[in-house]
């Protein structure tokens, strides 16, 4: 499966963005896809995680209230929704799975990895 992200932008301490991962051929129920993001200077991190059959979730500690990751599979999509954005979370995002838990949070253990998005949050 590929996977595109999308939905990037500028904005404003505090506003809100939707990014979407979008898959070309079939997701199968097994598979967790993965939020990563990479900000200037430091390492790839995860963000968020969900798993396509059972809609388990997985957040970093420091999104968790701020951002939620859901699922359409009509759209063969994964939706990152983030609130109350701060400077901090301003990076490449970056989408990816893994057939596997939501829980596995390292980055060297996903695939599929599709081309960054990158979202800017000034202050």
């Amino acid at each position: 499966v590929q996977l595109q992200a999308s939905g990037g932008g500028s904005v404003q301490a505090g506003d809100s963005l939707r990014l979407s991962c979008t898959a070309s051929g079939r997701v199968f129920s097994s598979t967790s896809v993965g939020w990563f993001r990479q900000a200037p200077g430091k390492e790839r991190e995860f963000v968020a995680s969900m798993n396509w059959g059972s809609r388990s979730t997985n957040y970093v500690q420091s999104v968790k209230g701020r951002f939620t990751i859901s699922r359409d599979t009509a759209k063969n999509t994964v939706y990152l929704e983030m609130n109350s954005l701060k400077p901090e979370d301003t990076a490449v995002y970056y989408c990816a799975s893994i057939t596997g838990s939501p829980y596995i949070t390292a980055p060297e253990d996903y695939r599929n990895w599709g081309q960054g998005t990158l979202v800017t949050v000034s202050s």
